[in-house]
């Protein structure tokens, strides 16, 4: 599976799942535009990545204004854009009681938001190869699945399903595929940090609805490196879970 030559645009890419398909994606033969908030993490990851033509930014994407502007520096810098990776979002658990407007629209903006004005941006003719692009959203198993105190997390993961079958629809005769991927819980730094917060009874029954155990961001990045290849040129509008499976129960 070759990725040569490819230029990737991965947000969320300083930690998780996002510096995973970073890594994965540069070792592909891809070069990496690396879009996250951290400086000293996205430094780490830039160190990581095989060598080529790749790029680190330190930024905001839900400062909408700013990213047609970057978009139009990468492109000038590192050539047209043949694919585009949602890594970037934000997790909450709370009761019903306890959400506020400002939960949702946090976590829409930067879980749905940003990524649709990314991908806007970049299926301008200017800014994609005509050969044609990917996108890949990282969206989660709790899109389908519902989970207490979860309300806004699946919402905005949900939200993603349902914008990528019809951005898929619309962008096709572009040559430009759209997919999500939905995986179950991944080991990352986002997860152990909840695990330390839940009872080890809780983690124990969490552990064992997932039948081939909890994933590791490589089991997501080899997906999508795969839907960002030509051998994935028959796949678009779909949601490919991936979960150990978590979702047969």
């Amino acid at each position: 599976m070759t990725l040569k030559n490819l230029v990737v645009l991965i947000t969320g890419a300083s930690s998780g799942i996002g510096k995973q398909c970073a890594i994965d994606v540069s070792n592909a033969g891809a070069n990496v535009i690396l879009f996250g908030r951290n400086r000293d993490r996205l430094d780490e990851v830039y160190k990581n990545l095989s060598p080529g033509n790749h790029l680190a930014f330190q930024v905001d994407i839900t400062d909408y204004d700013k990213i047609e502007p970057l978009i139009e520096e990468i492109v000038d810098k590192v050539g047209k854009i043949s694919g585009f990776v949602s890594c970037a979002g934000v997790e909450s658990t709370l009761p019903i009681q306890a959400l506020k407007p400002n939960v949702y629209k946090e976590l829409f903006s930067i879980n749905v938001i940003a990524g649709f004005e990314i991908a806007r941006i970049i299926s301008k003719k200017k800014f994609f190869k005509t050969e044609g692009a990917s996108f890949v959203f990282l969206s989660s198993i709790m899109s389908v699945l519902g989970a207490k105190g979860k309300i806004a997390y699946c919402s905005s993961k949900s939200a993603l399903l349902a914008g990528v079958k019809a951005m898929a629809l619309e962008l096709a005769p572009k040559k430009i595929r759209v997919n999500c991927v939905s995986p179950a819980i991944v080991e990352t730094e986002m997860t152990q940090k909840m695990f330390k917060e839940l009872p080890e009874d809780s983690k124990s029954e969490l552990l064992a609805k997932h039948l081939l155990g909890f994933g590791k961001p490589s089991d997501i990045s080899n997906l999508v490196k795969f839907l960002l290849s030509d051998q994935s040129r028959w796949i678009t509008g779909t949601n490919l879970i991936i979960d150990g499976g978590y979702s047969c129960h």
